[in-house]
């Protein structure tokens, strides 16, 4: 298969904070604006960042880790997005080279140009320092400039771009500004549908970025950006459509449960599966279905709302005695638990699936990407949270770190209860699609 040509551009950093997901936003919004059809990728696992990049592209996004996803995979979703799109661009993840594989690694592997987003609040020449660093830090890396973020004044931004060493670098600045600014907690950004002025944000940071010289650039400016992407010289693990067919899998989905990949919804569908959605917090009961999946979420800010839908508990309590499958992931195992204390020191009552109690904390208990065997397969993904688990069930297996990881204790429990499969892992079903259709068939007798 030749290969398919399209500009793209990896955001990068020096660091986490900078405003690589503001910039990439920016960059999106502003060109769809003008009739481009942009895709956007997320670099690493990310479940929040996606909400804000979907809004300013008009297009569903993926994550691209060449552990965690794999070459292959990464390769075919960047060839398929370069046949059909005017602009590709990527946000990195954490610094450029930060992690094992990297932000670097991955714009490497596919020639990406790397354009580079400093904040610069409180900085003057050592801008200048940065940017050389990371243009010059590895060899081989094509390097597309760089903006200055959270820029005081015109001055300041003069002071900025005399420091660099190479002038034709500079991209231009973007002011502090409090109307594109992007809040957070303590997973990360809020997401997009969570605020009313989502949009009106994402337009300020485009209208923004348009008096740069990165937001000045036409259509046929963009081609200094342009990648020829090849097609993945070994094929991605095909999945198997008749290995869900006939199942109705029900999938929560609302402000408590909502870390979902969409590339795990298009992995259930391509397996056969059908797919409804419903709100743990607003429903009565589960739609009718054969398997139940409680993705990641935040049900510590939703405790309440949780705990007062006892039909919900019902529901989801028959579902269980039933026999019908269970896949719980992070936020969706606490919320199985018996009790959940927020870190104000309250406690609610949840579903009381697992016995057990799930206490939040304010200091991170498990970050990193790890593998775990289960269902006769091994799952890739990750794990990122606040809380930690007291409960007499055994762990009957756990994640293993990533190749050249370390993990922090034993890693994560896998639990099973009945027909319930949980753990604080998530897992990329794409990574082995017979092993995710096996989270929601029932066991043989």
């Amino acid at each position: 298969m030749s290969a398919a040509h399209c500009p793209a551009i990896l955001v990068a950093a020096p660091a986490s904070g900078q405003g690589k997901t503001t910039l990439a936003c920016a960059l999106a919004r502003l060109h769809a604006r003008q009739g481009r059809r942009v895709r956007v990728f997320k670099c690493g696992p990310d479940f929040l960042d996606p909400y804000w990049l979907t809004l300013a592209s008009g297009a569903p996004v993926h994550q691209l880790d060449l552990w965690m996803t794999g070459e292959a995979d990464c390769a075919q979703r960047l060839h398929d997005a370069a046949l059909e799109a005017d602009l590709i661009i990527v946000e990195g993840v954490m610094g450029l080279f930060d992690g094992q594989p990297s932000a670097a690694d991955l714009a490497q592997r596919f020639d990406l140009p790397v354009l580079a987003v400093i904040d610069a609040s409180a900085m003057a020449g050592t801008f200048g320092a940065l940017a050389w660093g990371l243009q010059h830090y590895r060899e081989g890396l094509r390097f597309a400039g760089v903006l200055a973020n959270r820029v005081a004044s015109e001055g300041h931004a003069a002071m900025l771009q005399d420091g660099l060493r190479d002038p034709a670098q500079w991209q231009g600045g973007l002011m502090r500004s409090a109307a594109f600014t992007l809040p957070e907690r303590h997973l990360g950004l809020v997401m997009s549908d969570e605020m009313d002025d989502a949009m009106p944000r994402l337009d300020a940071a485009a209208d923004a970025l348009a008096g740069t010289k990165l937001g000045k650039m036409a259509a046929h400016d963009l081609q200094a950006w342009s990648v020829a992407f090849e097609a993945p010289a070994q094929a991605v693990q095909a999945t198997d459509p008749q290995a869900l067919q006939g199942q109705t899998i029900a999938v929560a989905r609302d402000a408590a449960f909502c870390f979902l990949y969409a590339a795990n919804l298009d992995c259930l569908q391509a397996l056969g599966a059908r797919l409804v959605y419903f709100s743990p917090l607003a429903d009565a009961g589960l739609p009718e279905c054969d398997a139940l999946w409680l993705p990641g979420g935040y049900p510590e800010l939703h405790a309440a709302g949780i705990a007062g839908n006892t039909r919900m508990q019902a529901s989801i309590a028959a579902h269980v005695k039933a026999g019908k499958p269970v896949w719980a992931e992070c936020g969706g195992m606490m919320a199985l638990f018996e009790t959940l204390t927020t870190v104000d020191g309250t406690a609610h009552a949840m579903w009381g699936i697992l016995p057990g109690s799930v206490t939040m904390q304010k200091r991170l208990a498990a970050l990193g990407p790890q593998q775990l065997e289960v269902a006769g397969g091994a799952l890739r993904g990750h794990t990122f949270h606040y809380s930690t688990c007291a409960t007499p069930l055994q762990a009957v297996g756990r994640t293993r770190a990533a190749p050249g990881r370390t993990l922090r204790g034993d890693g994560e429990a896998l639990y099973v209860s009945r027909s319930v499969r949980a753990s604080y892992f998530h897992a990329w079903f794409a990574s082995s699609p017979d092993t995710a259709a096996r989270l929601f068939l029932k066991e043989s007798p």
